[in-house]
């Protein structure tokens, strides 16, 4: 039997099947089509993403095959510098396309010896106490002991499980691709930036080798958003929202997205969980979405370890929805808000003039750029010490650096009284006494998604915490 079936195989499930190998759980990941897919949807990872990369031992592959931006510029499109103090050793935006990102990770997921087979379509899937069934369209099927849908907004997991997917339906429709064109730089640059003066959902930027990505708002709302545009509608719209364009040709892939915003109302039901696009949908205003499903996986992928390995505490595993469904939802209200500014109306336009005085105050800027990039998040441990919940930005220790010894995906106490033990979690959870100067609290102990799970000095009140999140030591 399967230990984990991972329907889906883009940044959610890739991620997610490396983390549960990193904890020898046997993982499959199944995905429908037969080849790695060419368009270019997401093109960068924010902050969190970064971390959750240098975390697991990946930054420098990420950063061999992307270019570093400042951390700004990113609510609604509004110009502004990337805000002072920002708590992370990453502070910047890397851009990367999704296309390598998916690479990259199933490189990492393959390693590690995850199967990743392409080609495999879901039908259907049944439960019971034991396990899972999941049938395929060539009439296989397969037994596992959990399954993860991580299939996308359109998700058969999620209609085959019969979870509501509450929200509301796109508005506009938008058209992406890859094209070739003749018009020359000069003109490009000029009618681009004479457009965006007030059309923010338009915009043309040279990719190299001739290629170059495009976005415009379409005509209407598509009855089938999965049916490509063609290349002369995508014509039509260029001429009609920018007086041009630009002698399009040769389309390298064209595509349409939507602005619906909805969130499936439950991400587990019994054997089967939901992360990614799967569980949530919104526009693509900020970048979130695939930094989104990536930081599902990586909250998901120890604590569906632990549970396979039958060392997991009573609710660990419900803490999933619990800690990542409150943080999609304020995603989705940050979008809908950053939607909104971006309304040509007279009204919504006033407004965004008024959010872009507001946040030539640092604070303002700081605050709305910590939720794009995800570096603000706490979740609710309940009453405690101020870090209690949040992630822990990447330290020197006095060997080495913080993230560098998070590689194993291991939970992690930083204890700088010399007092405290893990003994009885040494299979679990590392130990480093010689911390170092920037840590300003006695001892922290850390999950393996960085979390801080408890912080003090009482060695009961640590006890209690490893039990909490690691489950019950190997004697005693």
């Amino acid at each position: 039997m399967i230990d984990v079936i991972i329907v889906g195989g883009g940044p959610t499930g890739l991620m997610l099947a490396g983390e549960l190998r990193l904890h020898g759980v046997h993982a499959v990941v199944l995905e429908k089509e037969a080849e790695p897919t060419e368009v270019v949807r997401a093109l960068g990872l924010h902050a969190r993403s970064i971390e959750v990369m240098d975390q697991r031992g990946l930054l420098d592959r990420f950063l061999a095959h992307g270019r570093t931006y400042p951390a700004g510029g990113f609510f609604a499109g509004i110009g502004k510098p990337s805000p002072s103090g920002l708590d992370s050793a990453h502070a910047y935006v890397l851009a990367i396309p999704q296309t390598t990102t998916d690479r990259l990770l199933a490189e990492h997921a393959t390693e590690l010896g995850a199967e990743i087979r392409r080609g495999h379509r879901l039908v259907g899937l049944s439960q019971d106490e034991d396990g899972v069934t999941a049938e395929l369209a060539d009439g296989t099927r397969l037994r596992s002991r959990w399954l993860v849908g991580c299939d996308g907004g359109r998700s058969t997991v999620r209609k085959l499980l019969g979870v509501g997917f509450p929200g509301e339906p796109s508005r506009v429709d938008t058209l992406l691709g890859e094209v070739e064109l003749t018009a020359p730089p000069e003109t490009l640059a000029a009618v681009v930036a004479e457009v965006r003066r007030t059309q923010l959902r338009f915009g043309v930027m040279p990719l190299g080798n001739g290629l170059h990505r495009f976005v415009v708002p379409a005509e209407g709302v598509a009855d089938d958003r999965s049916v490509p545009p063609t290349l002369e509608e995508v014509r039509q719209q260029l001429r009609a929202v920018a007086g041009t364009d630009f002698g399009v040709y040769s389309a390298r892939w064209l595509s349409r997205f939507g602005d619906a915003t909805r969130q499936a109302e439950r991400y587990r039901v019994g054997r089967v969980l939901l992360a990614g696009d799967a569980a949530h949908i919104h526009p693509p205003t900020g970048g979130q979405g695939l930094n989104l499903g990536i930081q599902d996986a990586f909250n998901l992928g120890w604590k569906l370890a632990a549970q396979v390995g039958g060392r997991a505490p009573d609710d660990l595993l419900d803490s999933y929805h619990a800690e990542r469904h409150p943080v999609a939802a304020d995603v989705l209200d940050n979008t809908r808000a950053q939607m909104e500014l971006m309304s040509l109306a007279p009204g919504a336009r006033a407004v965004r003039r008024l959010v872009s005085e507001l946040m030539d105050f640092d604070e303002v800027n700081r605050y709305l750029t910590e939720k794009i990039i995800a570096i603000g998040i706490r979740y609710d441990f309940g009453a405690g010490h101020e870090l209690l919940g949040r992630r822990l930005r990447d330290i020197e220790l006095k060997q080495g650096r913080l993230y560098a010894r998070m590689h194993a995906g291991r939970g992690l106490l930083l204890d700088q009284t010399g007092r405290l033990s893990v003994a009885g979690w040494t299979d679990r959870v590392d130990h480093v006494v010689d911390v170092g100067d920037e840590l300003d609290v006695p001892a922290v102990l850390l999950r393996p998604d960085g979390h801080v799970a408890w912080a003090g000095e009482d060695p009961a009140a640590l006890l209690s915490g490893l039990r909490r999140w690691f489950g019950a030591p190997v004697s005693g």
